[in-house]
C-alpha cells in the first residue's frame, strides 16, 4: 500500500442534520415574533436535527478490513478503540454546539420572560372597580369628566380621569354608558376634551370630582393624535381607539371596571357596536395586519 493509501483518513459523511438544526432555531425566533406555532415547531425541530447530528458525531467510525492477500491496512482508531475518549474533532464539535446553546439561552429566555410570562401571570397591576355616583348625575348626551382615586390606599399615585356620556337606554331597556380612558394610545399621554368645559357646574360626591365638558372630540397634546366622539382615531400617530372601561349598574349607581381596548367603533351612543381586546400597552396593533407582531396579548397599565 502506498503512503497516500496509508495516510487517508476516514472522515464521516456529509451530514444535513445541522442543517435541519439551524431551520429549527430560525423558525423559534420567528415563531417569536409571528407565532406561538411557529416557536414550538421550531423547538421540536431543532431538538429532533440536534439530537440526530449528536448522535451522528457519537457514533464510531467502521474499520475496513483488507482483502485476503493484500497487505493490512494501517489500523484505524475509533470511539471503540479507546473506550470512553472523545477525540479532538469531535470534542470541540460538541464544544461548539454547546457554548451555542448557551449564548442561544441567554438570548432567548430574558425576551420569553419579559414578553411572555406577563401574559400569563400578570404585570403586577390590580384594577379596583369605582363608584361614580348616582347615574343621576350623568345627564343623558353629554360628556362629564371623572377624576377619582382608583386605590385610595395608594393616594395620589392611582388618581385616574375618565370621559363619561349618559347615552340613554338601549332599545332592551338597559342605561347605556360610554366610558372612555383619557390615556392616548400612542404613548400613554394625557387626553384633552376639545370643547367647552364648564368649570361652574363642577360637583364633587364620595371623592369623585364630575365636571361637563361639550367634546365634540378628544386631542393628545403631546403629538398630535386625534379622536372623535367615540373615540375613534382620526388623525395622527395613535394606533387605534380609545380605551374603554367596563362598567355595570349597582344600586342606582355607575360602577367602572376593568379597561379594555378597542379596535373601531361603528355607530353612536347606545347603538355603538365596540370592536373589544384584551387590555393591550399603548402604540400595540389590536386588528389588522400589524396585530400579527403582538400574538400574545399583553396586559396593560392602568397609569
Amino acid at each position: 500500500m502506498s503512503e497516500e493509501e496509508r495516510d487517508t483518513q476516514h472522515l464521516p459523511a456529509p451530514s444535513l442534520w445541522p442543517i435541519g438544526f439551524a431551520v429549527g432555531v430560525a423558525c423559534i425566533l420567528v415563531g417569536l415574533v409571528i407565532s406561538v406555532p411557529a416557536l414550538i415547531v421550531g423547538a421540536v425541530i431543532a431538538l429532533v436535527f440536534g439530537f440526530l447530528w449528536v448522535r451522528d458525531l457519537m457514533r464510531a467510525h467502521p474499520v475496513t478490513a483488507a482483502a485476503p492477500g493484500a497487505p493490512a491496512a494501517a489500523p484505524v482508531v475509533t470511539h471503540a478503540d479507546v473506550g470512553d475518549n472523545v477525540d479532538r474533532a469531535t470534542f470541540l464539535s460538541l464544544a461548539t454546539i454547546g457554548v451555542s446553546g448557551l449564548i442561544g439561552a441567554g438570548v432567548t429566555l430574558p425576551v420569553l420572560g419579559f414578553g411572555v410570562l406577563p401574559s400569563f401571570v400578570g404585570d403586577g397591576v390590580e384594577t379596583h372597580d369605582v363608584d361614580l355616583g348616582p347615574i343621576t348625575n350623568f345627564p343623558e348626551g353629554q360628556y362629564m369628566i371623572a377624576t377619582y382615586l382608583e386605590n385610595p390606599e395608594q393616594g395620589e399615585v392611582s388618581r385616574r380621569t375618565a370621559f363619561i356620556r349618559n347615552n340613554g337606554s338601549t332599545d332592551a331597556g338597559v342605561p347605556s354608558f360610554t366610558a372612555i380612558f383619557s390615556r392616548c394610545v400612542h404613548l400613554g399621554c394625557p387626553v384633552q376634551p376639545n370643547g367647552p368645559i364648564d368649570e361652574q357646574a363642577k360637583q364633587e360626591v364620595n371623592g369623585v370630582e364630575l365636571l361637563p365638558v361639550l367634546a365634540a372630540s378628544f386631542g393628545c397634546p403631546c403629538h398630535g393624535g386625534l379622536y372623535d366622539s367615540e373615540g375613534n382615531r382620526s388623525a395622527g400617530p395613535p394606533v387605534r381607539s380609545l380605551d374603554r372601561y367596563e362598567f355595570s349598574i349597582k344600586d342606582g349607581n355607575l360602577i367602572l371596571g376593568r379597561l379594555f381596548s378597542v379596535g373601531h367603533v361603528e355607530g353612536v351612543g347606545a347603538t355603538a357596536r365596540i370592536q373589544k381586546y384584551y387590555m393591550a400597552y399603548p402604540g400595540v396593533h389590536v386588528d389588522g395586519i400589524e396585530s400579527w407582531l403582538y400574538p400574545i396579548p399583553t396586559p396593560g397599565s392602568t397609569g
